[in-house]
């Protein structure tokens, strides 16, 4: 079984909205460029907030899991409609992954397929792959899933900001098969603000992360389970790594059976504790 838009139309454990935030959302562009750019306005990135001097407590909002939450304390500050732009002291504060969780919240509220998808960006360092997190939604006319990066979108980073070209952005089951192929340094993917979270740990991470958000379960970008702290402290070998070759091969697929099989078996599903 191919994963196609119906696995995808209907909210995860991350992307629920209550019945109030829904009738808040009901003027959001329906579009998917256009839902991306509303939560533009909704939503700021950690690393843009210097300049605002925002309390501790703000900036906690980036630990937020899901989109209600992540809305509730948007409305906290402004209580306005969803689709009313907001200044940057009245956003709230998050990462890649929150552009994506609350786009993707918004769009499957209509019905309209869309996932989050964990990887790399090559696009912000020459050179580099940049830690990052992108939307899918199903074009049904193309028969496709057409990638959107949800923070960047209108932003004078891409030629067309409708379509990410093949590159722009890898998967971290992506990035882990051109590791494996030997066509990319590993010591240049990981996470941009860091001096040392880079190296072939962050591809694993990632790949591990992909694969739950494929199971619409989008965790935070520094969540770990399983054997995943083992990886980064280099403690894994050669049979965790055809773990990520499986993971790298089912994610490519599309195949929503051995997606959900693969995330059910060895220690990949993400605990209940962090989906509570």
């Amino acid at each position: 079984m191919t994963v196609r838009s119906a696995d995808y139309e209907l909210p995860g454990v991350f992307t629920t909205l209550s019945p109030d935030l829904a009738a808040l959302a009901a003027e959001v562009p329906a579009d998917p460029v256009g839902t991306c750019r509303a939560v533009q306005e909704l939503v700021i990135h950690l690393v843009d907030t210097g300049p605002l001097g925002l309390p501790p407590e703000r900036i906690a909002d980036k630990d937020l899991r899901g989109a209600d939450a992540i809305l509730d304390s948007l409305l906290r500050l402004n209580p306005a409609p969803l689709h009313v732009p907001r200044p940057p002291a009245e956003r709230v504060v998050g990462t890649c992954r929150d552009f994506v969780v609350v786009s993707s919240a918004l769009l499957r509220l209509r019905g309209i397929a869309a996932r989050a998808r964990c990887g790399f960006a090559t696009y912000f360092k020459e050179g580099k792959g940049v830690d990052h997190w992108v939307l899918e939604y199903w074009h049904a006319r193309e028969d496709r899933w057409v990638r959107v990066d949800a923070q960047c979108v209108g932003r004078g980073w891409f030629e067309h900001d409708d379509d990410l070209v093949e590159g722009q952005f890898l998967t971290g089951g992506e990035a882990w098969q051109r590791y494996r192929d030997g066509a990319i340094d590993p010591d240049a993917f990981g996470v941009g603000s860091s001096d040392d979270a880079w190296g072939v740990a962050e591809i694993r991470g990632n790949a591990v992360r992909d694969l739950a958000a494929l199971m619409r379960v989008e965790t935070l970008p520094w969540d770990e389970w399983g054997r995943m702290t083992a990886s980064y402290d280099g403690e894994t070998g050669a049979e965790y790594d055809a773990l990520m070759d499986r993971i790298a091969k089912t994610c490519a697929s599309d195949a929503s059976g051995a997606i959900a099989h693969l995330y059910a078996s060895e220690d990949l599903a993400v605990p209940r504790a962090m989906t509570a």
